[in-house]
């Protein structure tokens, strides 16, 4: 083989683990989860707030631009639709992230008092 022909060196075994702290294999860690589900929330919210920006652009444009306002009109519909779904989105990985929080408190023997609800 020649020198040029290095494309294996990089690959990552299938049985490779990430530094993750000991546990037994069927222990979740519900800390982890609840980071990721925290993480899926933000982008939700993220997505939300850019996708209803664009909207609100696409209403400006559809007043500035009266030719192509019809085209305008549309896309600032779909915007705000996308908008509205990820915001459900957004709101659903928050009911997911306290799901995965309560676990975690019940694995670990804190008591959850629903002192406000």
């Amino acid at each position: 083989m020649s020198e040029g022909h290095h494309h294996h060196l990089h690959h990552h075994h299938r049985d490779h683990h990430h530094s993750h702290k000991e546990s037994p294999a069927n222990e979740i860690d519900y800390k982890k989860e609840e980071k990721h589900h925290k993480h899926k929330e933000h982008l939700g919210k993220l997505g939300a707030v850019a996708a209803g920006t664009f909207a609100l652009h696409e209403k400006h444009k559809a007043k500035k631009d009266p030719e192509h306002a019809h085209s305008h009109k549309i896309k600032e519909e779909i915007a705000a639709t996308i908008a509205v779904a990820a915001g459900g989105y957004a709101v659903h990985e928050h009911h997911k992230k306290k799901e995965a929080k309560k676990k975690y408190q019940e694995a670990h023997g804190k008591k959850h008092h629903h002192l406000f609800h």
